[in-house]
C-alpha cells in the first residue's frame, strides 16, 4: 500500500535521499510544507448577481467540501469604480490549511484532481516561484470529487503551497521526490 504524503515526509529513507540529492548536511535545512492557502475571487459573480449572499453561500459550501475547513470571506480594501466595488464589500473567500488537512488536500490534488483535468501532461516548473512556493490556478473546481458535478455555478481558485527553507531548485527537487507530476 502506498504511503500518505505525511508519512512519506517523515520517512527516514525519504529524508536521507532528500539530504543527499540536495547536498544538505542538516535535517532542519530541508524544505518543509508550512501551509496551503486557497483563494477564490468572486468579484464579477457578486456584482452581476441579484443575491450575492447566495453566491457566497454556494461557494463557501463547495470550498468547505473540498478542503474540510470553512472559508473566511475576504473584503475589498479599495473602492474601484470600474469594477463596481466599494471598501468593505465582500469579493471572495479564502482558506488556510495546516496539519493533516493540508496534507489531505495536497494528496487529493496530486493523485485525483490534476489527473482529472483535460489533456493533463504534468505540472509546469514555472508554478514554483523564486522563494520556492508552489502556486497554481485551477479553472474549474469540479475536478475535485467532493464538488457537486451538477454545479450551476462553476468557479476557479488559486492555491499556494508555502514551502519554507527553500529556493526554486530545492523546492522542485522536493516536490519531485514527493511525487508531484512535474514536467521535465
Amino acid at each position: 500500500m502506498s504511503k500518505s504524503l505525511r508519512e512519506k515526509i517523515k520517512d527516514k529513507v525519504f529524508i536521507k535521499e532528500l539530504k543527499s540529492s540536495l547536498k544538505v548536511g542538516n535535517v532542519l535545512a530541508l524544505p518543509k510544507i508550512r501551509g496551503v492557502v486557497i483563494n477564490v475571487g468572486l468579484g464579477r459573480a457578486v456584482v452581476q448577481s441579484a443575491k450575492p449572499e447566495d453566491v457566497f453561500k454556494k461557494v463557501s459550501a463547495e470550498i468547505t467540501a473540498i478542503t474540510g475547513q470553512k472559508p473566511v470571506v475576504t473584503k475589498a480594501k479599495k473602492a474601484i469604480a470600474s469594477f463596481k466595488t466599494r471598501i468593505g464589500m465582500p469579493v471572495g473567500v479564502k482558506v488556510t490549511l495546516h496539519g493533516q488537512k493540508m496534507y489531505d488536500f495536497l494528496e487529493k490534488a496530486v493523485n485525483v484532481a490534476f489527473p482529472r483535468t483535460r489533456d493533463f501532461r504534468g505540472l509546469d516548473e514555472t508554478k514554483v516561484d523564486a522563494n520556492g512556493n508552489f502556486n497554481m490556478g485551477i479553472k474549474d473546481h469540479t475536478i475535485f470529487p467532493e464538488a457537486a458535478a451538477d454545479a450551476s455555478h462553476t468557479f476557479g481558485f488559486e492555491f499556494t503551497a508555502v514551502i519554507s527553507g527553500s529556493d526554486k531548485n530545492k523546492s522542485l527537487e522536493f516536490l519531485r521526490k514527493l511525487g508531484f507530476p512535474l514536467k521535465k
